[in-house]
């Protein structure tokens, strides 16, 4: 994987660019999909959102899980 996520990342283009990426979210208590849709955000809106103690550190997190895929 070429592309980092980052905090700006828009929920859209994730699930959209890597759509792996839904489940790491949900299994750490983030919904990025509601209705079968995309919530319009970006992904550091959303954290911030569900109360995310450390963003920096579920998104380093991401980023790792995206590599081994």
């Amino acid at each position: 994987m070429s592309e980092q996520i980052t905090l700006d990342t828009q929920i859209e283009d994730l699930v959209r660019d890597f759509p792996e990426a839904v489940g790491f979210l949900t299994r750490h208590g983030i919904r990025c999909i509601r209705c079968g849709e995309p919530l319009w955000s970006s992904l550091g809106e959303l954290l911030a959102q569900d109360g995310v103690d450390d963003p920096h550190q579920l998104v380093t997190e991401l980023n790792e899980f995206l590599k081994r895929k």
